[in-house]
């Protein structure tokens, strides 16, 4: 019986033909169902597309339900999705149509208008139509010439577009299901997809939202159509309602209920941190500086602007500009008015834009500009390194630098918190030598998970991201890093995925992916391995043997993005946040105003052990201000009446168990808050993280 590890193909004789999966799984698919395709030598492969099979090709069986499956699953759902807003809407044109982490989406120009949610109801049913009827999904391999013309003749303006932008010698496919010849809706797809519908299971469409075409504000704005799909409805039905949990927990519903950010119109996508806010996002960035100490990490604080000539240095400039925000003076500005060019650079500009040609537009942007705000902070720390002289007994050297950061992210792709212009890092650097290359790793890794275990984060998948086609440095620098990444983590005996060809230009990088407590998976933290930067800013350090040498630079943060990981810690933690980053720790709750002078000298108590509480001493009920403080997530509420001042006690409320605790001293409360006010430690007795 065919099982899930990979086996291998006895060796045959001959040439190595094409094949595909029907062929070599045809009786283990005819066992079990389930199978809807197979990974080949570590690639995912459908039943529709031939590959070349050889005495070494090994082969894992996929299933509906594992992870891989899930996503040929959706993808091929996207399909039906689409045939099913096509019979309903003629007229309307498809876009792209890819499965995603918690289901798939379809991007659609609909000419007769939005679509609404009777629209979503409608499409359901017709998908569930098209998937009774169980025909199978076939794959056609087409000349390029042949596919314009049968997408022209279409009118697919959009596919016929894409066409032009596959690279030349790569080839394209088309997929078709729902019929017989003629009557087969079809699109260019290179997969997977399922055998059949039969393989598709319960479907729900979730909701419809704006997008550009290739995510460009300049270019014609689409509607997105999101939808999920699994094997069972009992696995939709579960998946469903953590859709409804995710809702309720949305960082933007919750940072304007809990007056943690705001955004205004003066600050496009710029986040202003309300107090509350301010506190839990700080405390995060306390939290990671103190470990900073123990870490040996030496911080920097650096310039906000700089001269071009950094990013043109290095390489920001020509890969990066279109992302960046200039700067100017008065006196640039004096000059650029005045320059005799002005005029026939204006001229030019506006013909680039009448042909569309946006490299050309950025080019005299950029020409007429000489000040940049930094997008990163890798620049400016080379500079620092490089003002003086450095010696291998230096190295390590690790840089750590919280400045605030800006990015121009365009219109439609900015969200809430998520995705902003100005931000923060908690991003370091680590400058050394090769051969400490694998011993910083392991550091860091420890590091890492030391803090995702602090903030109750259990489950982090691990992608080593391996050299791209088109890269910088020698075979021996990938080599030599590609081995020391996957060394640390066998080490560490972490699991990996090897993501082949998605290391960056500069080289290969650990991707780290996080589930959160609604089983969605977030990209937070990053190594990367850089040989590209040391050598564009002639970095040097004088080694043993008194010769110069070219240092490593390793790029590494933990939360990333700390505006990006606060919306993720908002929704993993409902806004109830633990007790040591809690906006406050506690509200004091008087029965009657009696008791307001205890509850004043109970905040002020708490204030000098540095715990942060309230008094509530309005005139509403004792029920509504218990029910004020719960809806804030406030960790403890402290009801006093005319007992617990006699006696010099508090009955707290305790948010995460939902009990009252009792009558209890008021020292023994603050002892208690104060032992769960404090952050907690990575390391273990024995000082390991």
């Amino acid at each position: 019986m065919l099982g899930c590890a990979p086996f291998k193909h006895e060796p045959f004789p001959g040439s190595h033909p094409k094949v595909t999966l029907r062929d070599v799984l045809a009786e283990a698919m005819a066992k079990d169902k389930t199978i809807i395709g197979a990974k080949v030598d570590g690639k995912v492969v459908d039943v529709h597309t031939p590959f070349v099979r050889t005495e070494r090709t090994t082969i894992e069986p996929i299933r509906a339900s594992s992870a891989d499956g899930l996503r040929i699953v959706r993808h091929s759902t996207a399909h039906v999705m689409a045939d099913a807003v096509q019979r309903l809407f003629p007229g309307t044109k498809v876009t792209f149509g890819p499965a995603t982490d918690s289901g798939f989406y379809y991007d659609f120009d609909k000419p007769s208008g939005p679509f609404t949610d009777d629209d979503l109801q409608k499409i359901e049913a017709k998908m569930r139509e098209i998937i009774a009827a169980r025909k199978p999904f076939r794959r056609e391999a087409i000349d390029r010439d042949e596919a314009r013309a049968l997408f022209s003749k279409m009118g697919e303006t959009y596919k016929r577009e894409h066409i032009d932008n596959i690279p030349a010698g790569e080839e394209i496919s088309l997929y078709r299901h729902g019929g017989d010849g003629s009557s087969e809706w079809l699109d260019l797809c290179e997969g997977p997809h399922v055998p059949t519908t039969a393989q598709l299971g319960a479907v729900k469409l979730i909701s419809v939202a704006g997008a550009y075409w290739r995510g460009d504000e300049r270019n014609p704005m689409l509607q997105r159509v999101y939808g999920t799909a699994f094997p069972t409805q009992k696995e939709l039905d579960e998946h469903l309602k953590l859709i409804e949990e995710a809702k309720a927990r949305d960082h933007r519903k919750l940072g304007k209920e809990l007056e943690l950010f705001m955004f205004h119109e003066y600050a496009p996508a710029m986040p202003f941190l309300l107090p509350r806010g301010a506190i839990v996002y700080n405390g995060l960035f306390s939290f990671i500086r103190d470990l900073y100490r123990s870490e040996a990490y030496e911080e920097v604080v650096t310039p906000q602007i700089f001269d071009k000539r950094l990013f043109e240095t290095s390489g920001h400039w020509d890969n990066y500009a279109e992302n960046m925000f200039f700067a100017t003076s008065g006196d640039r500005l004096e000059d650029l008015l005045l320059d005799k060019t002005l005029p026939a650079r204006i001229e030019k500009l506006a013909s680039a834009k009448a042909s569309g040609n946006k490299e050309e537009i950025e080019d005299l942007l950029t020409s007429m500009v000489h000040l940049a705000q930094k997008p990163m902070n890798c620049p400016s720390h080379c500079l620092i390194y490089k003002h003086r002289r450095r010696s291998y007994r230096e190295l390590p050297w690790r840089v750590a630098d919280f400045g605030r950061l800006h990015r121009y992210e365009r219109g439609g792709v900015v969200h809430g918190m998520a995705r902003v212009r100005s931000f923060a890092q908690d991003d370091a650097h680590i400058f050394c030598a090769s051969d400490q290359m694998e011993s910083e790793l392991e550091r860091f890794l420890k590091f890492f998970f030391g803090v995702y275990r602090a903030l109750n984060f259990t489950k982090i998948d691990i992608k080593l991201a391996t050299r791209p086609d088109k890269r910088m440095g020698t075979t021996e620098q990938w080599d030599a890093a590609e081995g020391a990444l996957e060394q640390a983590l066998k080490k560490a005996n972490l699991s990996f995925e090897v993501a082949e060809k998605e290391g960056a230009f500069y080289g290969p990088k650990y991707e780290f992916h996080v589930e959160d407590a609604l089983k969605r998976s977030w990209q937070l933290g990053t190594m990367q391995i850089d040989y590209s930067m040391p050598d564009r800013f002639e970095l040097e350090y004088t080694g043993k043997d008194g010769a110069a040498h070219r240092p490593v630079m390793l790029h590494r943060a933990i939360y990333g993005s700390l505006e990006r990981f606060f919306s993720v810690f908002i929704e993993h933690t409902g806004g109830a946040f633990p007790a040591w980053l809690a906006p406050e720790h506690a509200v004091v709750i008087t029965v009657g105003d009696r008791q307001d002078a205890y509850a004043d000298e109970i905040v002020s108590l708490l204030a000098k052990r540095g715990l942060r509480a309230r008094a509530d001493l309005s005139s509403d009920k004792l029920g509504a201000k218990k029910r004020n403080a719960r809806l804030l997530r406030v960790p403890y509420i402290l009801v006093v009446g005319d007992r617990e001042v006699e006696e010099r006690k508090v009955a707290p409320f305790h948010r995460d168990t939902g009990k009252d605790l009792g009558a209890m001293p008021l020292d023994e409360f603050v002892d208690r808050l104060a032992a769960e006010a404090t952050p907690p430690s990575i390391y273990g007795a024995d000082g390991n993280s």
